[in-house]
């Protein structure tokens, strides 16, 4: 029994998080990673050096980054974009439908539908504890990131829409964008957005608060890293703070409808054994291209 009351007194040396450098090319396939000396980093989502592309391998590559970029305590501000004219706008169709065929097992179809698809969000909302903004050159899909950002700013030519419902055979919205859109417009007129596949033009956005700037495309990153220098000038403590609170709405909501929704859309689309829908992504393309 006296051996319970002995003091330890041995320091441990801390487990080692891999350095910035290190994970910026781990994730170079994905993302392009730049930190200035004050801590702000610059994530830009793209794919050979182009315009991302959406694929199963993406998405789990968004969540391992999210709680990296959160594990990183050098990190202070954290602005998102992508490359090019758009947000997400392209699909690797074969990285999806490689999922539904029977060389895959239930436990396979799990990880990429349901473990993934919920990780993108929740690592952004609850792993990343320093203030964050979105800057979306254009338009495209899993614009739920950007929305959950802290300020979010938008060219001009940024709409937004949720074509889930409305692709053949029909897909459930569970992903994260309808779910935000009830919260942020209210049912009724999240639910005309979903169920009619309406577009929201960048000034309608800016004005039912979805939007906070929007800014010509050559100017988005300039004032997003104007926003982000401001910041700095507040005490870290503040800024961590002020972020946790921004985010407090976000994770009642995760916690109590994000797994429900997710469900919804694998259960209805392994009922209907229904594919991913991403083949009909050209068309949507070109609806992009028209605007």
């Amino acid at each position: 029994m006296a051996g319970m009351t002995e003091q330890v007194v041995t320091r441990r040396k801390r487990v080692p998080m891999p350095t910035f450098e290190e994970y910026k090319e781990r994730f170079s396939e994905y993302f392009d990673l730049e930190r200035d000396e004050d801590g702000i980093v610059v994530v830009t989502m793209q794919y050979d050096g182009g315009p991302p592309v959406w694929s199963y391998e993406m998405h789990e590559a968004c969540a391992e980054l999210f709680t990296t970029l959160g594990h990183d305590k050098d990190n202070e501000v954290i602005i998102l974009t992508s490359k090019g004219d758009y947000w997400i706008a392209k699909s690797d169709v074969g990285s999806f439908h490689a999922y539904d065929d029977d060389d895959h097992t239930n436990d396979d179809r799990y990880n990429v539908q349901i473990y993934d698809t919920m990780k993108v969000v929740e690592n952004l909302v609850f792993d990343i504890e320093c203030p964050t903004i979105a800057a979306f050159p254009g338009s495209g899909i899993h614009w739920e990131m950007g929305m959950f950002m802290d300020v979010t700013l938008a060219a001009p030519e940024f709409f937004l829409r949720d074509i889930h419902f409305l692709m053949p055979p029909g897909h459930v919205g569970g992903d994260g964008m309808y779910m935000l859109t009830q919260y942020l417009l209210g049912p009724k007129r999240a639910n005309y957005f979903e169920f009619m596949g309406e577009e929201i033009s960048c000034e309608r956005l800016k004005e039912l608060g979805m939007v906070n700037e929007i800014v010509p495309r050559d100017q988005l990153l300039d004032r997003a890293k104007e926003i982000a220098k401001g910041w700095m000038k507040i005490n870290r403590t503040c800024r961590r703070l002020q972020h946790m609170l921004a985010m407090r709405p976000y994770q009642r909501l995760l916690i109590d409808d994000f797994k429900v929704n997710v469900l919804a859309e694998m259960y209805n689309k392994a009922l209907e054994k229904a594919p991913s829908g991403f083949d009909k992504m050209e068309t949507y393309e070109r609806s992009l291209d028209d605007k």
